[in-house]
């Protein structure tokens, strides 16, 4: 198959023929549809945060079951499924607890899949995983835990993004925050997840949505999807314009670029009590800093999210339903499709701020 490999940071990828084997007991092959081109991949690219290389990218991504290994029961070849880059083992601490999100299996596997060997080879040499998934291929092997069967009558370029942008951005109002009716929220960071946090304030009923970002054409699809205001951080300081906008400060503020300053001003533009979740991954050299006495003495949260904090099983066929009753937008989201040989103009466009979602379509 062939397949873009990361082989040096801040280099371009390499598109080439890779051998992949085939599944083993409790693994499905799946023939990759589409598969979304998200900053956590650019994070690795750029050198802001590190695995070993070389590395198949990718982990945003749906596709058609193509064989599956010994035991595997929950597809079978033909099957439409949505790729989930958190497999759960169901047997942890953390699974036991109702969140399989955090399951010790994705801090384990680190390049490899879950018994501690890959599955690709280039060149005569191994080529790492990328967080059990590695979808910027034409084909991928992940565990069972790793896919979800889908409706036929979801578009499969569709349900790629519920791997990850609609799923943390959703989740990250519903499941990390629990967006209240009549709030106000104010999201910094108007890309492809900051979209869908616009999109589940207003699936959860908040009054005022207040997108922040530097770019103008992210500020008007953000209206779009649910923006009651916009605020270009080029031109305005967006704390003090979303103070003046809520009378004193909002009731939640998501920070979804993954910078250590924007999280800070997501704190600091909250009303007392207010609750600040931090989605975007920063580069490891980051740490956050908070204003200590007026933190404490205004009593208000910082909350981190990872992948909406979702119970993947049971959340994505709720998107679906919300996709499907027209509430939540999908279609809209992708503004530009790329064929896998122009994986670097595809990662250059979301460098560069361009559109809301960038996918990777494979010929079928």
């Amino acid at each position: 198959m062939r397949a873009a490999v990361l082989c040096e940071v801040g280099k371009p990828l390499v598109v080439d023929t890779l051998e992949l084997e085939a599944p083993r007991r409790g693994e499905v092959a799946v023939r990759i549809a589409a598969t979304g081109v998200c900053h956590s991949d650019l994070h690795y690219i750029k050198g802001d945060l590190s695995m070993s290389l070389p590395v198949v990218l990718g982990h945003e991504a749906a596709g058609v079951v193509d064989s599956v290994g010994e035991g595997v029961a929950s597809v079978r070849p033909g099957d439409h499924v949505v790729l989930l880059f958190a497999p759960a083992c169901g047997r942890c601490r953390y699974c036991d607890a109702g969140r399989p999100h955090l399951c010790e299996m994705r801090y384990r596997v680190r390049g490899k899949m879950p018994d501690g060997t890959t599955r690709l080879r280039w060149r005569g040499e191994e080529v790492h995983h990328f967080t059990c998934v590695s979808s910027w291929a034409e084909m991928a092997v992940v565990p069972e835990a790793g896919v979800l069967r889908i409706s036929e009558e979801v578009p499969l370029t569709v349900a790629a993004l519920l791997g990850c942008a609609v799923t943390t951005g959703v989740g990250a109002v519903v499941n990390t925050a629990r967006v209240r009716p009549g709030s106000s929220v104010a999201v910094f960071g108007a890309g492809g997840v900051g979209t869908n946090v616009v999109q589940g304030a207003r699936i959860a009923g908040a009054a005022m949505i207040i997108a922040v970002d530097l770019l103008e054409h992210r500020l008007e699809a953000a209206r779009r999807f649910g923006a009651t205001h916009t605020v270009n951080a080029k031109e305005e300081d967006p704390v003090r314009a979303i103070q003046g906008l809520t009378g004193g400060g909002a009731d939640y503020a998501f920070e979804v670029i993954g910078r250590a300053t924007a999280v800070r001003q997501a704190i600091d533009c909250l009303a007392r009590g207010g609750t600040a979740v931090a989605v975007g991954i920063p580069p490891s050299r980051e740490e956050y800093t908070v204003g200590g006495p007026a933190f404490v003495l205004n009593e208000k949260t910082l909350r981190a999210c990872f992948y909406g904090s979702a119970h993947l099983r049971a959340d994505i066929p709720r998107l679906i339903d919300l996709y499907q009753g027209g509430r939540l937008l999908l279609d809209e989201l992708v503004t530009a499709t790329y064929p896998l040989e122009r994986v670097n103009d595809a990662v250059a466009a979301l460098d560069r701020g361009d559109g809301l979602r960038g996918l990777l379509v494979m010929v079928q």
